[in-house]
């Protein structure tokens, strides 16, 4: 990607002249969003929404004549005869990508086609309409928000969200926003039953019993969170989302046909192209840290587009409500003298408590909990 000329200067570091905290502070009252600014006719992005220049060089997937693709898993008879088949492709690619996309995977192309317009039905509605829900309180089950870590990152990422919690599981249908209310519930039904699959799968990949993440429960809570990325009016200057991995155990991914995903893999950005009715599957930092690296909790970001605008639904699992406390730590089958653990016990809450303070800095929150 080029960076328009000129914009070196802006780029790189702040003027002394120039009050972020204070840009940001009213961008947030305004409680408009990205897509308020978009509104608003503006041309020039604010400069809050500038990318350090090292996050903008080789923004454009560089693999021409390399046999790179994100792995694509057919879920089809994982209850039978492919079962075995099915395990090894996610172990491989859990240990080499951190990242697969599933197709075949059993939720209705018609719930996925209703919550890929229920997304942008919600974004697109008058602010007035949107602004009672605009909150930065984690607490608040269902909230609207632009930027979780609008005011600790370096900076900002081109993109709106509506988080919703299900704490372990559940979440009162009428708390959801009335103009997306049956498409989010029905996806919701829809991917509580593929956690559950995926959950053994990723289990018996790992050498375990199929019950293992069922027993200790740590893919029981989600966190739904839908991205509205607008079109950007320079792209060239920002990013839909920063380079970063999920702090969660997993992360199940439902992205429209706009393109823009990217994983980082052997030094290089890959694109995750997208695939109708298919989902992406992402390896936590938590799971990386209980396998003791075996599985690998990968880097990934978005690119800002002038075209668009893009929409995607992640769907982070954590542990259930009474395990939020509990130490997590690498597994004792995994360990021997030969392997000792390379992270110290950690709870869920004490991790994304650290994750949230530093905001999305390009940097994983791992290695401050490696032994």
């Amino acid at each position: 990607m080029e960076v328009t000329p000129g914009a070196e200067k802006f780029i790189v570091g702040n003027s002394s002249d120039y009050d972020r905290a204070k840009e940001v502070k009213e961008f947030d009252e305004t409680k408009g969003g990205v897509k308020g600014l978009v509104d608003s006719g503006m041309v020039k992005i604010p400069r809050f929404f500038y990318q350090p220049l090292e996050n903008l060089q080789n923004s454009s997937s560089n693999t021409s004549g390399l046999d790179i693709q994100v792995p694509v898993i057919d879920f089809d008879g994982y209850e039978s005869s492919r079962r075995m088949e099915i395990v090894n492709e996610i172990r491989k690619a859990s240990e080499t990508w951190g990242f697969f996309q599933i197709v075949n995977h059993g939720i209705p192309i018609a719930v996925i086609n209703k919550m890929l317009e229920g997304i942008p039905r919600f974004h697109e509605q008058p602010k007035e309409v949107k602004m009672d829900l605009y909150s930065r309180d984690t607490k608040q089950r269902v909230r609207y928000y632009s930027n979780g870590d609008l005011h600790v990152a370096k900076a900002a990422n081109w993109r709106d969200s509506i988080a919703c919690e299900y704490i372990d599981g559940q979440l009162d249908a009428e708390a959801l926003p009335p103009v997306c209310r049956v498409e989010i519930s029905e996806y919701m039904k829809c991917m509580t039953q593929l956690r559950d699959t995926v959950s053994e799968l990723l289990s018996e990949a790992l050498g375990l019993s199929s019950d293992y993440f069922a027993q200790i429960e740590c893919i029981k809570t989600a966190t739904l969170v839908c991205h509205y990325y607008p079109v950007c009016p320079e792209p060239d200057l920002t990013l839909g989302a920063t380079k970063h991995s999920d702090p969660s155990f997993l992360t199940i991914l439902l992205q429209d046909n706009v393109g823009g995903l990217q994983v980082f893999h052997q030094n290089h950005w890959v694109d995750v192209p997208p695939l109708h009715g298919a989902l992406v599957a992402n390896i936590g930092d938590f799971i990386q840290l209980i396998s003791n690296g075996k599985f690998k909790s990968v880097e990934h970001r978005v690119l800002a587009g002038r075209v668009g605008p893009r929409v995607s639904a992640a769907c982070f699992f954590y542990p259930s409500s009474m395990n939020k406390f509990r130490p997590y730590g690498p597994i004792k089958d995994f360990l021997s003298e030969n392997h000792p653990p390379i992270y110290r016990e950690a709870h869920i809450s004490e991790y994304l408590a650290y994750y949230r303070s530093k905001g999305l800095d390009g940097n994983s929150a791992l290695p401050h909990f490696k032994l």
